[in-house]
């Protein structure tokens, strides 16, 4: 069962003034992270979807074996990276895993349990509940890639999670961290000050090291 990870990190976080993708987690950008984070799970393969900071993004994420897509209408909401990512998705693949390039306290452990949940279940869709609140990331059986092909606007997938909700297998993680927003300044203040509690990420998986070296 092929699983791609699809790593949004187009977004140009106006609120915040400089994208979110690239500010710093104990010496790495976030977007470094995520795509460490992923290459540490059984995902078979990652496609990271770029769009501003195109250049920087890539280079934040030089050495590690990723796919990159690069998305030119980034400015008009997360759907039309969403979309992008849906569409490089190689033709063998049986589920998308959709993450969020700024999101460090979705550890290994957190993406890897998703996919085990949905290898034993063959869910349409599986999401993580934390402390009761769903969250990212997400993955899609590709019985729903048309739909997820059809998203418009900013919202990402949540019309679709709407409308499939009776058909969401849930894994419940107890961890409140995964749902904090990097928006503003004070947001991004506000993780920092939470860094303390969270174990340090793993180094890039196999996979990375080989091509770094």
């Amino acid at each position: 069962m092929h699983i791609t990870g699809i790593i949004l990190a187009a977004g140009s976080s106006a609120r915040m003034g400089h994208p979110k993708q690239l500010l710093d987690w104990a010496g790495r950008p976030l977007v470094r992270v995520a795509a460490e984070y992923a290459l540490a799970t059984s995902l078979n393969d990652i496609i990271v979807v770029t769009g501003a900071a195109h250049v920087a993004v890539i280079s934040a994420l030089s050495g590690l074996p990723l796919r990159f897509v690069h998305n030119p209408q980034y400015a008009n909401g997360q759907s039309t990276s969403l979309r992008i990512g849906i569409a490089a998705l190689p033709g063998e693949t049986d589920a998308a895993m959709i993450m969020l390039g700024d999101q460090p306290f979705v550890t290994p452990e957190i993406i890897e349990q998703l996919i085990q949940h949905w290898r034993a279940t063959n869910a349409v869709i599986v999401a993580p509940r934390y402390q009761g609140q769903r969250g990212n990331p997400v993955l899609f059986s590709q019985s729903v890639f048309a739909e997820l092909s059809a998203v418009t606007g900013d919202q990402g997938a949540r019309t679709l999670l709407a409308a499939r909700a009776a058909e969401i297998a849930i894994v419940d993680i107890d961890d409140q961290r995964p749902l904090i927003d990097i928006d503003t300044p004070e947001e991004y203040a506000r993780l920092i000050g939470l860094a303390h509690s969270l174990t340090p990420g793993p180094s890039p998986s196999g996979r990375g090291a080989a091509q770094q070296g």
